[in-house]
């Protein structure tokens, strides 16, 4: 059988390790991702890493803010993939995009689906406590993540992961499956099977915002809030008036009557009361400053 004619879609670096091992197997010939975008403290216009690696590796690459537009979908056509494949591309894509490929449009997505549909499923997993995580392979269909499933593999969420550590695992993970299934799925030997509908539950897209911390909420809420909002979009609250970034965070246990929102030095380190014991504060970075360990922060925070 001749090697299908591959078009990729992704955009973070969660999609890049597809990216690369997808070119060691098959010919890929065109790269959608999204536009270049202003980063860092100097607002600089940045290309998605997928752009960086599609460049350095030769492959076409347009970027459309929106694949509806005539041009991007001309493109797509021009390229005549037999299989459009979809890592966390940022996109919902069309009818005509699903239909235009003979093999379909499959989606690696960082999830054991149908737990955790939707924009942020590894942020979702550690803020609710899961201690499983995993990566699926599905045909995608017109629905958010409701295609059926050609592969799934687990991976264990380790008491220390951040989303930024566990994305990095199901990154790999997900490229590596993604090659194991594609010569079955291509042979006809392995068949697409349904979600369960009645079992899945939905990840929304998050905002700046929602990385505020409420301190009525438990210290062990809050702790696994702080892990999977690093490093974005980052749990934050605020101290004499300007945003207080929490990078790492540990929950103490009080038997004592704890104040909310009091502030407390516990072995050195800065801490909060909370809905039910202590947050401590490992690291921290003061807004225009450097991450720092909590005892340093305390340092040059006299009034804490």
């Amino acid at each position: 059988m001749e090697k299908p004619r591959i078009v990729f879609m992704g955009s973070p670096d969660f999609a890049v390790p597809a990216l690369g091992e997808l070119t060691k197997h098959y010919p890929v010939v065109g790269v959608v991702t999204q536009p270049d975008r202003p980063a860092g403290r100097g607002r600089a216009m940045t290309p998605p890493p997928v752009k960086a690696l599609a460049e350095d590796l030769g492959i076409p690459v347009i970027q459309p803010e929106r694949l509806k537009e005539p041009g991007a979908f001309a493109q797509l056509q021009a390229w005549h993939p037999d299989l459009i494949v979809v890592v966390a591309f940022g996109q919902i894509l069309r009818q005509n995009v699903l239909d235009l490929p003979p093999y379909g449009c499959i989606n690696v997505h960082a999830s054991l689906l149908p737990r955790w549909r939707g924009a942020a499923p590894v942020q979702a997993a550690i803020l609710h406590g899961d201690t499983i995580s995993g990566v699926t392979i599905m045909k995608m269909d017109a629905g958010v993540d409701t295609g059926p499933i050609l592969a799934q593999r687990a991976v264990e969420i380790l008491p220390e992961d951040t989303s930024g550590t566990l994305t990095e695992r199901l990154a790999l993970e997900g490229a590596s499956l993604l090659i194991e299934t594609l010569p079955s799925y291509l042979s006809g030997e392995l068949l697409p099977q349904p979600q369960d509908d009645n079992r899945a539950t939905y990840a929304k897209m998050l905002k700046k915002e929602d990385g505020l911390l409420d301190f009525n909420k438990d210290a062990v809420t809050l702790a696994r809030q702080v892990r999977a909002f690093n490093p974005w979009p980052s749990a934050f609250f605020f101290w004499q008036g300007v945003p207080l970034k929490v990078i790492r965070a540990h929950p103490l246990p009080s038997t004592n009557q704890v104040g909310v929102g009091e502030h407390k030095v516990i072995n050195g380190f800065p801490a909060i009361g909370t809905g039910e014991g202590y947050l401590v504060l490992d690291e921290v970075q003061p807004a225009g400053k450097r991450p720092m360990a909590g005892d340093v922060f305390l340092r040059g925070a006299r009034q804490w």
